[in-house]
């Protein structure tokens, strides 16, 4: 891979830290959403917690393949099929007319949010090769986390008073598909050496 810029470094990090913002963000929204979504939907609270835990589940049991079939097909090309699927899965979610789709919509949104951030790590340390920067980098990646996990109730709060439930999957629309588009004008591919 030729060397990149400082300025096309710095924005293939904030790509990065798009695509983790999205997907710790949702965990937090979605937790302050639970009542209004479950008083819409007529769920009741075992219901409710399917819409959490099959999303963990499926994130956590795919984390480590998509990281690997990323390093063997291409860390770009995965990344973009994650930014597609989670971003696709908010929009369903944003549109569930009834509990069981929502849990399946969140299903599909964890298997885009698996490729996300094991790929994104491997982008950022694969785009940062000196250690310092690689350091900074990553702690700049990691400090998204601390971010999202705070803002989430506010912002999950403030949508779901203002406009209703399905808002918190909307906030993911725009973001998703502004790293969509930046990923494939910005960051290169790249696979594991053979």
């Amino acid at each position: 891979m030729p060397e990149l810029s400082h300025r096309r470094r710095l924005l293939v990090l904030a790509i990065c830290c798009m695509s983790l913002l999205i997907v710790s963000l949702d965990n937090t929204v979605l937790n302050v959403a639970l009542p209004s979504m479950r008083e819409d939907l007529g769920a009741d609270v075992a219901g409710m917690q399917w819409t959490i835990d099959a999303y963990t589940l499926v994130l956590a049991s795919l984390l480590m393949l998509a990281g690997s079939t990323a390093d063997r097909i291409g860390r770009r090309k995965v990344f973009k099929t994650g930014l597609v699927l989670f971003t696709l899965g908010s929009v369903l979610c944003s549109l569930a007319p009834n509990l069981e789709s929502l849990v399946a919509f969140r299903m599909l949104q964890a298997v885009g949010g698996s490729m996300l951030n094991p790929v994104a790590m491997s982008i950022i340390t694969n785009t940062f090769t000196e250690p310092r920067a690689r350091a900074r980098a990553i702690g700049v990646w990691g400090a998204v986390v601390g971010i999202s996990m705070a803002a989430g109730p506010l912002v999950g709060g403030l949508l779901v008073d203002s406009v209703g439930w399905r808002s918190i999957f909307w906030i993911n629309l725009p973001v998703g598909l502004a790293a969509l588009l930046l990923t494939i004008r910005y960051v290169p591919e790249s696979r594991a050496p053979k």
